[in-house]
């Protein structure tokens, strides 16, 4: 159960529109506000691209049990969102209800990304049982650190432009920070279990110190930011509530479509690219530096055509470039040279057009949820975000349960060992296929149904609008 926005802001100047926002404040609120998607998009990123392979190679867990503890780390991460979301509603501070959960989850957030890392002694159900133990440590501190975050980029300003422009800070420094992630494990994963627990040490000291410092920079924008109001409202009232909100679902529809594309191709990425491509084990880490790059570039190009021309113009530009190279991905021939600089060219290509098309499921629906919300009189900001990720979080987690058990099912071929971030191994044709459509037909399906979803969208004029 969440409490609900509409109550009288806190006794403060109020929230901001760009008419009371200095230039100069407003450039230090994008830098804050950028850094606080830093550590829990780095641990995203590092989770995404390369637990399910820790898992299978240097664990040597079976793809099914793998896929079923990831499973267990995003359906956790959407249980324990309403029940943190309403104590952060209910917290009182002089920085507001957000700031605190942030700060103290900081430190929290950064031991429990490395000590993910690990591969404990014990046997196959020892070593299950402390992955099990650690994902709900680890997206406990992670949904206490993003999900206060996120509700700030509704609370601090009720200015469209600013608020595309936050939610643009927002994923440049996720992304910024995933790739620090992904250059940090090509440096590292080099021999196996201990060098993905030397990616987890350092990434989750970056991922706490990252953390801090938004809490730093935001605490004076957040004291005049817009308050929870005192009153609740049961689950089965706020189900209601969302039901009658058709912006809402609609953006909520998009943004399970999309994230669960991009989650599913984030997470079979390397071992495409090891086991379908045959890109050689030591690059295969270093070719997802361009998805980062270009998802980097794809962020600032989305934004500024959002504001230009709209976000649906945005969506549908972005979402063409992804379906495209999805299906590219699907027909990717295998490397015949062992990687030679002519056959790795037109591979990178096609890593940085995804990034450039799969970056508008970083933006687009986070910049259309303000309007789902301000499309309800009374603004319930923390109620809107925290089933908006509650949802994303659950449907990507059972989908990925499915997608272990595809594996397993198909014959795929776990290493009892692994000497770098993923060995090759010959794995059945089935397996390759279901690799292949994970990679492609399956993420270009889910991106035309959320096209097809958002054409009655209302977004005339709206990056026209100001406060």
């Amino acid at each position: 159960m969440l409490h609900h926005y509409g109550g009288p802001p806190a006794p403060s100047p109020g929230p901001m529109s760009k008419s009371t926002l200095p230039g100069g404040s407003r450039q230090r609120l994008m830098v804050a506000y950028g850094l606080g998607d830093a550590g829990t998009g780095l641990a995203a990123t590092q989770l995404g691209f390369y637990l399910f392979p820790f898992f299978t190679c240097a664990a040597g867990l079976p793809a099914f049990i793998a896929g079923s503890l990831l499973t267990v780390i995003k359906v956790w991460d959407a249980i324990n969102d309403p029940l943190i979301g309403w104590m952060s509603d209910h917290t009182q501070s002089r920085w507001g209800p957000r700031i605190p959960w942030m700060l103290g989850a900081a430190l929290p957030l950064g031991i429990s990304l490395a000590a993910m890392w690990w591969v404990p002694e014990g046997d196959l159900t020892q070593r299950t049982l402390y992955y099990v133990v650690m994902a709900i440590l680890l997206m406990s501190a992670y949904t206490s650190v993003n999900l206060p975050y996120a509700a700030l980029s509704t609370e601090l300003t009720p200015d469209t432009a600013i608020r595309t422009r936050l939610n643009a800070a927002r994923f440049t420094g996720s992304i910024l920070a995933g790739l620090s992630g992904l250059i940090v494990a090509s440096v590292v994963l080099s021999d196996g279990a201990a060098g993905y627990l030397r990616m987890g040490r350092i990434t989750g000291t970056i991922a706490a110190l990252a953390t801090l410092a938004c809490c730093w920079g935001l605490a004076p924008f957040a004291k005049r930011a817009q308050r929870p109001s005192n009153q609740s409202e049961p689950p089965l009232a706020q189900l209601k509530r969302i039901r009658s909100n058709p912006r809402f679902l609609m953006v909520l529809g998009l943004y399970l479509l999309l994230w669960f594309g991009l989650q599913l191709m984030q997470v079979v990425a390397l071992i495409w690219l090891v086991q379908v491509v045959h890109v050689p084990p030591n690059l295969s880490t270093w070719i997802l530096l361009p998805f980062q790059l270009s998802a980097l570039a794809g962020l600032q190009l989305w934004s500024l055509l959002s504001n230009r021309k709209g976000r649906l113009v945005a969506l549908r530009w972005g979402a063409s470039l992804w379906i495209l190279a999805c299906l590219l991905s699907m027909v990717f021939p295998p490397l015949q040279h062992g990687g030679s600089g002519a056959e790795l060219i037109p591979l990178i290509g096609l890593i940085m057009l995804v990034g450039l098309g799969a970056s508008t499921a970083y933006l687009i629906p986070w910049s259309l949820l303000p309007d789902a919300i301000d499309a309800d009189p009374t603004h319930p900001a923390g109620l809107y975000t925290a089933w908006m990720v509650f949802g994303q979080k659950l449907i990507i987690g059972v989908s990925m349960s499915v997608f272990g058990v595809l594996l397993s099912f198909t014959g795929y071929i776990s290493s009892e060992a692994c000497s770098g971030a993923m060995d090759f191994i010959e794995q059945p044709a089935l397996a390759l296929l279901a690799i292949r459509m994970s990679m492609g037909a399956i993420p270009a399906i889910l991106v035309v149904f959320g096209l097809l979803l958002m054409r009655r969208w209302p977004d005339r004029g709206a990056h026209l609008q100001r406060a």
